[in-house]
């Protein structure tokens, strides 16, 4: 794990700055396949109408083949290497690790919607990880059978009422909604990875969580292309649904009309 952490520090302050902007285009979902041409982009864009859950949609393609180039050229060559380099345990303390942080605003998020099971559950996941599993590193709560309720601010807004407003690709940072988009800010704010001091370190940690998210989905780019025939499309309907799943803990109810209302 000591030497996971220090994965990025032979970078200079320049490089790893440019690593963290390609790494931050993980969360897009749609990491590896080419670009499509710009023509295909605007062809597609104004043979359709007005689609009422991405107003912005001219904008989103836009910003989602500059995160796709911006993937094929940094990202997946970054994630590769980790992959190639970095040991399997290593790999895992690393996801562990950082699971554990995001256990800890699940936990908050919990109680903030009123969940006192799941609050307790994710409590308890991190107290046993950040003691018996050294700071998170070996995930002893899932071989307790301690179950994971991952929640963000963003869905805690959804459970209390909130729209999802309209779909955003944003630069570097991907799909989101303009409810996720305002309460990204808290989610970042209060990550304890946040608090690290010097700077340098938090960008470190910063950047191989990142890098170690991304190298879950090498493969995905190729599905997505044996599947879509529309990358951006797929990507927007997926996220939109996968999202309103979340609010609704896997069991939302059907809309009424063609706006997503969560």
């Amino acid at each position: 794990m000591q030497a996971a952490l220090r994965f990025p520090t032979t970078l200079s302050r320049k490089r790893l700055a440019l690593v963290l902007a390609g790494v931050l285009s993980v969360l897009i979902g749609v990491s590896t396949a080419h670009a499509q041409a710009p023509s295909q982009i605007q062809a597609q864009t104004q043979s359709t109408t007005v689609n009422p859950k991405d107003p912005f949609e001219s904008f989103n393609r836009s910003v989602f083949e500059f995160n796709d180039r911006l993937d094929q050229s940094i990202t997946k060559p970054i994630a590769q290497t980790y992959v190639k380099v970095t040991p399997d345990l290593v790999q895992t303390g690393v996801r562990n690790f950082f699971g554990n942080l995001s256990d800890m605003w699940s936990t908050v998020n919990n109680a903030l919607q009123l969940k006192p099971a799941s609050t307790a559950e994710s409590l308890a996941r991190v107290g046993v990880n950040t003691i018996l599993g050294l700071g998170g590193v070996i995930d002893w709560a899932t071989k307790m059978e301690l179950n994971k309720h991952p929640e963000d601010f963003g869905q805690t807004l959804g459970y209390w009422g909130m729209g999802s407003g309209p779909y955003l690709v944003l630069p570097l940072l991907g799909p989101s909604t303009l409810r996720d988009t305002g309460a990204m800010a808290l989610d970042l704010k209060t990550s304890p990875v946040s608090r690290v001091r010097p700077a340098e370190n938090r960008y470190e940690l910063t950047a191989l969580n990142l890098v170690d998210k991304r190298a879950k989905y090498l493969d995905l780019g190729d599905q997505l292309n044996e599947v879509a025939l529309d990358r951006y499309s797929f990507v927007r309907d997926v996220f939109l649904q996968k999202r309103r799943s979340e609010v609704f803990d896997g069991d939302p109810p059907e809309e009424d009309d063609p706006d997503l209302s969560q």
